[in-house]
């Protein structure tokens, strides 16, 4: 008897920052994905800080990379764990320039753009560190997405 799945998914959209969260956000997408023999796309998503200092030039770049290198290396560890393929990206969660853009509209974007099947987001409280740039993406992303979400 073959095993019926309501639902088709070849890739889960995961956005992360610096948060713990965004690592359970990205075990769960990991074993989504390997239910259903799909990959994961994780998007690291700048916080406005970070994305100020980049236009103003003034950013540490060697911190920056840093920072990323370690989120994404979690990551790559995470889905390997789980025996999935992994593709990652970087975006820009806000900008001085255009008022619509903030971290919710750029996982929405994301997940268009990549045409997402599911998306796993972290839901995390707001404490007020400037890493944790998702705390109010989920809430949009539950609101407007027009894939599944499971919010973690």
């Amino acid at each position: 008897m073959t095993e019926r799945r309501p639902l088709s998914v070849d890739l889960v959209l995961a956005p992360v920052d610096a948060s713990d969260e965004s690592a359970d956000a990205v075990a769960y997408a990991a074993a989504i994905a390997s239910k259903y023999d799909a990959t994961v796309h994780v998007v690291h998503v700048l916080g406005e800080e970070v994305v100020r200092e980049i236009e103003n030039g003034v950013v540490d770049d060697a911190q920056v990379a840093a920072d990323g290198e370690a989120i994404m290396e979690a990551a790559e560890r995470i889905a390997a764990e789980h025996d999935v393929p992994l593709s990652t990206s970087v975006a820009y969660g806000f900008s001085t320039k255009m008022k619509l853009r903030h971290p919710g509209s750029v996982v929405l974007d994301t997940a268009e753009e990549l045409d997402a099947d599911f998306l796993v987001v972290p839901r995390e409280p707001v404490s007020g560190d400037p890493g944790e740039v998702l705390a109010k993406a989920a809430e949009y992303v539950l609101l407007y997405a027009s894939q599944p979400v499971l919010s973690v």
